[in-house]
């Protein structure tokens, strides 16, 4: 086996469709299959068995899959460990964002660090911070962008803080928001938390959620065109003022806050790709960007 083979097991294990794995291969169909029978005739063992939509793993091609995921693995960290010993800064950065941080702040901050390290490319991956912080967890990444506290013993960068709001089209008092239009959207669970406990401590009754949308921009979107109000961190609609925000309180009469950090592991500093991001990071305003 090499490393073609490796990576496509690895793909054909992710996707469990040949169609699929052969597009993100940039190889034919047949091609493809043609390479999993010569795997096949190699170690006299069936690898995949086709189902009625895609294909499945045998107990002999999942041991491979699994070498396959292994050998990659190694041979990224050998790649890592050998750009380290170079004297200037190249190699792959691989990143996690949040959703937000990702459409927001990612692609300038990134541009900006290749203007003065061009030589560096870049694997990011996004979705919800709980995600995010999986992935940091298990070396997946170098770095991860979270939204929101979360179990961490290892190095974090505080880049933020920004409070919750209602952001509403028309102005309103608190007493109303019970009965008028909300605009709500899918988050992780820490945000969730966050927002359900603030409006059950302040009411009695439940939401009036008329719309429900998969992303915060979309949500964001709504408001504007007058569709109701949505409860959102500041920065989500700090470019609109032509909206009404009114930031949310603690009982105590704190403002309610969610902090951004980057997530990194201690060891990770002693590449030199890694350390030159996170000292990039420590010299830019983040939350200006």
């Amino acid at each position: 086996m090499n490393y073609q083979d490796w990576e496509m097991l690895a793909t054909l294990r992710s996707t469990e469709n040949i169609t699929q794995a052969a597009q993100l291969l940039f190889v034919s169909q047949p091609t493809l299959t043609s390479r999993i029978q010569k795997l096949e005739k190699h170690y006299d063992a069936p690898l995949i068995m086709r189902k009625q939509k895609g294909i499945t793993f045998t107990p002999e091609g999942e041991r491979l899959a699994q070498h396959a995921y292994t050998m990659l693995n190694e041979q990224r960290n050998i790649e890592e460990s050998i750009n380290n010993m170079k004297s200037h800064v190249s190699g792959t950065l691989r990143v996690g964002a949040s959703n937000f941080f990702a459409l927001n702040k990612m692609p300038k901050l990134l541009r900006l660090f290749k203007q003065k390290y061009p030589d560096v490319e870049f694997e990011v991956v996004t979705g919800w911070s709980s995600e995010m912080h999986r992935l940091i967890l298990n070396h997946d990444v170098h770095i991860s962008f979270i939204k929101g506290d979360y179990a961490w013993k290892e190095k974090k960068e505080l880049l933020y803080e920004e409070e919750i709001s209602v952001a509403s089209p028309w102005e309103f008092k608190w007493e109303e928001l019970p009965q008028l239009p909300r605009i709500d959207y899918y988050t992780d669970e820490n945000m969730r938390n966050i927002v359900d406990e603030w409006w059950f401590n302040k009411y009695n009754q439940r939401p009036n959620i008329n719309i429900q949308v998969n992303q915060v921009e979309t949500c964001k979107e709504m408001v504007i065109n007058g569709l109701g109000y949505a409860i959102l961190a500041n920065l989500v609609v700090r470019p609109h003022p032509e909206l009404v925000v009114k930031p949310l309180f603690h009982p105590s009469g704190e403002p309610i806050t969610r902090k951004t950090w980057m997530y990194y592991h201690g060891d990770s500093m002693e590449m030199n790709l890694v350390k030159a991001f996170v000292d990039f990071i420590g010299g830019v305003d983040v939350k200006g960007v």
